[in-house]
């Protein structure tokens, strides 16, 4: 690693101002993507700023509109254990890395990291939810920007997450078997208005919503309202674990899934 200083707040506030005071410096949540960063000298940071201490960006609790809000510092092995009002996204959370990793990663630090691959965004997207940061709420619609990018400005810490609940729910998973990232995933979530799709692991892009299912879904919110939809191989990922079309096809079956294991 390259020598750094390393700062630990134990409030909001002063986090922000020591990133803004910071010329270059890196925020740490659970550390599962900076630490190994650090380690390849990927990333140089002059300062560390460790939110872990920061327990105003911690814990679960249900907001008087029935929207369940959760910490960006809570990790995902509380999520697992503590959302228990979102069935699924509690089941998406347990089944993210390994217990190492789920006891340290938070959901915030997944989310500003943004991998392609990553759970955490399929969620917060199908679900509409917002983000709240230490300026501003963003709408999950507009915070993704493409692969490793988010809406965040450079000063700006994830806070909260705000998820409404659905009618029903389901993340459907393939995943990669070393890293346990997402090979493919879906989650598909019904409202009272319609239903989201949001799919992650398989575009360039990063995580994106299926519109298509989206509106078939909408009409009947059943398997075979899918049936005849396809996806395009064209901007998805093609690695040695699977090409573009492959990944394309998978998309599609595990929406099936999706939505026959939320019924």
């Amino acid at each position: 690693m390259y020598a750094f200083d390393i700062e630990r707040p134990t409030r909001l506030a002063d986090a922000v101002k020591l990133l803004s005071d910071s010329t270059d410096g890196a925020l740490l949540g659970g550390g599962q993507t900076l630490i190994p960063s650090l380690k390849q000298r990927l990333a140089a940071p002059d300062r560390l700023i460790c939110l872990s201490g920061i327990k105003e960006m911690q814990g679960i609790c249900t907001a008087d509109d029935g929207a369940l809000c959760i910490g960006a510092g809570t990790t995902h092995a509380e999520v697992a254990t503590g959302a228990g009002a979102y069935p699924a996204l509690t089941a998406l959370a347990a089944n993210i890395g390994d217990p190492a990793v789920r006891n340290r990663g938070t959901i915030g630090g997944s989310l500003a990291n943004n991998d392609p691959s990553a759970c955490y965004p399929a969620a917060v997207l199908a679900s509409g939810a917002t983000i709240i940061t230490s300026s501003r709420e963003i709408a999950a619609d507009e915070f993704f920007e493409g692969m490793f990018a988010t809406a965040l400005a450079e000063d700006e810490i994830i806070t909260e997450l705000r998820f409404p609940v659905p009618e029903k729910a389901h993340y459907q998973k393939f995943e990669q078997p070393a890293s346990r990232f997402a090979l493919v995933a879906v989650f598909v979530a019904k409202f009272g208005d319609g239903v989201r799709v949001a799919v992650t692991g398989a575009s360039e892009d990063g995580v994106f919503r299926w519109s298509e299912a989206e509106a078939a879904l909408s009409s009947n919110f059943a398997p075979d309202a899918l049936d005849g939809l396809t996806l395009a191989g064209d901007g998805m990922i093609d690695d040695m674990h699977g090409s573009g079309a492959y990944r394309a096809h998978l998309v599609a079956v595990m929406t099936r899934r999706a939505v026959a294991a939320a019924r």
